[in-house]
C-alpha cells in the first residue's frame, strides 16, 4: 500500500450510465478492468481528517475502471501522466447509487464482478470475445 494515495482525473465523458454499452477503444490492444467502490462526494472540503471523511460523501455505488494498460505502460516509462490510459470516453461504467445510510456495514461491502455469468475476481483482462 502506498504511503500517499495516487489520484488521477476521470472527466464526465468517462462515465457510462444506465447500462449503456462499453466500446473498445481503437487506440489500445490491452484493456484491463477492476471493479471498485465509488463514492458520491456531497460537499466541499480540504485537509479532511480521516475520522471526518464519512461526512463528505452521501451515496455509494460500484464502477468498473477500464485501463488501456499498453498506453499506461508507455506513459510510465516516459515519466508522463497516464490519464490517457484511464480517462478515455466510456472508461468508467457506474451503477446506480445507494444512500450510505441504507448500507448496514459500510466497512465490509460485499461485491464482485461477473462476466458472462462467471465471477471474475482474479482475471482482470478484457478479451475481445
Amino acid at each position: 500500500m502506498p504511503e500517499d494515495p495516487l489520484f488521477f482525473f476521470k472527466p464526465d465523458t468517462c462515465l457510462l450510465r444506465n447500462n449503456n454499452p462499453f466500446f473498445y477503444p481503437d487506440f489500445s490492444k490491452e484493456i484491463h478492468y477492476e471493479l471498485e467502490i465509488v463514492l458520491k462526494i456531497c460537499r466541499l472540503g480540504r485537509n479532511i481528517g480521516e475520522r471526518f471523511a464519512n461526512r463528505y460523501y452521501n451515496e455509494i455505488g460500484l464502477g468498473i475502471d477500464f485501463t488501456a494498460r499498453d498506453l499506461q505502460q508507455q506513459c510510465i516509462e516516459q515519466g508522463l501522466p497516464w490519464e490517457i490510459s484511464k480517462a478515455f470516453d466510456g472508461a468508467s461504467p457506474i451503477s446506480k447509487f445507494e444512500d450510505k445510510e441504507a448500507i448496514q456495514n459500510i466497512n465490509s461491502i460485499d461485491f464482485w464482478l461477473e462476466k458472462n455469468g462467471i465471477e471474475r475476481s482474479e482475471e482482470r483482462r478484457v478479451g475481445k470475445e
